[in-house]
């Protein structure tokens, strides 16, 4: 392919997508990082596109949001090694919150056999992927259909989450930085998300490394709300998502990184591994990298720490969760 039908080909995907990593960039054009990394800079130098940490985007700082279509073709390979790393951080008979996402969907799938789990989610796909498993309750919200990442939004979603209480919220997003958290670029997405998140006592984002140092309109999360970070490991040249990771870190954030080889590392915030699709365990190629909690973190406003749904777990269940989270802490 000619340097000339390869550019238009990059800019074609950015121009549909938003934002693209070198990574899909090459393997869609079949050719390598570093020819795609020569591209991207000729197509900067004619203001066609930004280079951002990793990947293209469009010109202009904020990235428009892509389309369930286009967002399901980008990085699956990251988005599945992030979700059977995430699966492991779920334990039977918990109750959790499910954002909208490609990467949550992925997560659903590896949840559909983790037994007594409670799912609360806006997310018709999270949903559909929950569907015909006998031993996890879903619970839908309410609210107006959002048609380009099948989610329910607006005052009914927001509504029907008030007074809820639930161990974990699980999210994605368009966009990670440490200044500003978590962020997306819709408002009526990002208001549920935030719904979401007053309701969990854990934050877990789920982002790709493209999505490191990516800034959006719409902050979701605040970097000191979010208790951890899975993501897939950068490539070697991408120092900057190497720096915004260290940058999380330093705020508190735990970071752990699904690699592509190795078996799993100690973890001090997982004591269980959740089934995946089949009754197959998380599979042992996945390599968790945790960098401890460096203090007490604040606590969502008005979310027990460890305090679980009581409909669906009772008393019992509530307080040896809360015992639980106090141990981890100690740790």
């Amino acid at each position: 392919m000619f340097a000339a039908e390869r550019r238009q080909l990059i800019l074609e995907m950015v121009r549909a997508n938003g934002a693209v990593s070198l990574r899909e960039l090459a393997r869609v054009v079949q050719t390598s990082e570093v020819t795609v990394r020569r591209d991207v800079r000729a197509l900067e130098a004619e203001g066609l596109l930004d280079r951002r940490h990793g990947g293209a985007v469009l010109p202009g700082g904020f990235t428009r949001e892509s389309g369930f279509p286009q967002k399901s073709h980008l990085a699956t390979a990251e988005k599945t090694a992030i979700a059977d790393l995430a699966a492991s951080f779920v334990e039977e008979g918990e109750a959790i919150v499910v954002g909208a996402g490609t990467t949550t969907q992925e997560l659903a799938r590896r949840l559909a056999r983790v037994p007594g789990l409670t799912v609360v989610t806006n997310s018709l796909l999270v949903a559909q992927a929950l569907a015909h498993a006998n031993r996890v309750e879903v619970v839908m919200t309410g609210g107006t259909l959002r048609g380009s990442n099948y989610a329910l939004v607006g005052s009914g979603a927001e509504q029907s989450l008030q007074g809820l209480r639930v161990s974990k919220a699980f999210l994605s997003g368009s966009g990670l930085t440490a200044e500003r958290g978590l962020s997306t670029s819709n408002m009526l997405s990002a208001s549920v998300d935030r719904a979401l998140v007053q309701a969990a006592a854990e934050v877990v984002v789920l982002a790709d490394h493209s999505k490191l140092g990516t800034d959006t309109m719409f902050q979701t999360v605040p970097t000191d709300v979010i208790t951890r970070l899975v993501t897939d490991e950068p490539p070697a040249h991408d120092d900057r998502a190497g720096t915004e990771l260290q940058a999380l870190a330093d705020q508190g954030v735990q970071i752990a990184v699904a690699g592509a080889s190795g078996g799993a590392t100690g973890d001090s915030g997982a004591s269980g591994t959740a089934g995946a699709p089949g009754g197959d365990s998380v599979p042992a190629r996945q390599q968790r990298r945790d960098v401890p909690l460096p203090g007490p973190r604040r606590q969502v406003p008005g979310a027990a720490a460890g305090l679980r749904s009581a409909t669906a777990l009772g008393e019992q269940g509530a307080g040896a969760e809360r015992t639980r989270v106090a141990d981890l802490r100690r740790r």
